[in-house]
């Protein structure tokens, strides 16, 4: 299993989009991109800021995705 690396809000929605994610909607500074199969996740997009790992972790479990395809789309 790979580590995951350091991103911003603004990567990590990038990189869900690229994979079939589309922000359905957004509220203040949350992204809450969304899966034609009904998945569905919240990022929080702060100018300057990483996400934290165990944060990361429940994003990619919230889209399905597993480290190693997470860090492959990047």
């Amino acid at each position: 299993m790979s580590k995951l690396p350091a991103l911003t809000g603004r990567e990590i929605v990038e990189a869900l989009e690229s994979t079939g994610f589309t922000v359905i909607r957004t509220r203040a500074s949350h992204n809450f991109p969304g899966h034609p199969d009904g998945r569905t996740t919240v990022v929080p997009v702060h100018a300057g800021e990483t996400i934290g790992p165990g944060l990361l972790s429940k994003i990619l479990r919230d889209c399905g995705l597993t480290r190693d395809e997470f860090v492959s789309l990047l």
